[in-house]
């Protein structure tokens, strides 16, 4: 297999972002990177690597690429990413989706028939779970148990904060000395409960 220098250039990329996220990158992810124009021209490059057989790709999915050896691993999943959620004090907001992310549903320990979406968190209330500003958060749509990280709409108001339940009272704590625990004066809905978390490392 004989590759260009630009070729192997990106497939140098493709498999940094694998090993390094355990995703393979979008084609808007390659074209930022390496400053083309226009993703007709990453298209044209994968399709050459594809020839030579350096990658393969899968039809509809948000990151295609597949790279050699790697087919016979669980399947991949597209999860929508559904704006911001405030890892601070609760706040009204809308959420509309905006772009998805393409995990591997294995690594992820997800069921078959697992609903799942994902936030992007704003504040750090929830620093002391290991939960920074800017990650994204993973969440399935199912039933909290106690000390679950979860998305909750408390009194019409969303956040993310740890799931507590005490003398069959539930509330919601923060993982920060600096916010207080939330405790509903009349609705607590909980929206998704966290079972993974993605962090892009700069």
């Amino acid at each position: 297999m004989q590759l260009t220098d630009r070729q192997q250039q990106i497939l140098d990329f493709i498999q940094d972002e694998q090993r390094q996220r355990g995703v393979t990158p979008s084609t808007r992810e390659i074209q930022e990177h390496f400053g083309f124009s226009s993703q007709t021209t990453v298209m044209d490059h994968l399709n050459a690597l594809k020839r030579k057989g350096a990658i393969q790709q899968i039809d509809r999915q948000a990151r295609s690429i597949i790279l050699p050896g790697t087919l016979d691993r669980a399947p991949m999943i597209d999860i929508p990413i559904y704006g911001t959620i405030p890892a601070g004090m609760p706040a009204d907001q809308q959420q509309e989706e905006e772009g998805c992310l393409t995990m591997d549903r294995g690594s992820l320990k997800l069921s078959r028939n697992a609903r799942t979406f994902a936030l992007k968190v704003r504040g750090d209330s929830m620093v002391n779970a290991g939960i920074q500003e800017d990650d994204t958060v993973i969440l399935e749509l199912k039933e909290p148990r106690n000390n679950d990280i979860v998305a909750a709409l408390i009194d019409g108001e969303t956040t993310l904060k740890r799931y507590v339940i005490q003398r069959s009272t539930p509330y919601l704590h923060a993982e920060n000395p600096r916010y207080p625990d939330l405790i509903p004066a009349q609705e607590l809905v909980i929206q998704g409960v966290m079972v993974a978390l993605f962090r892009v490392t700069k």
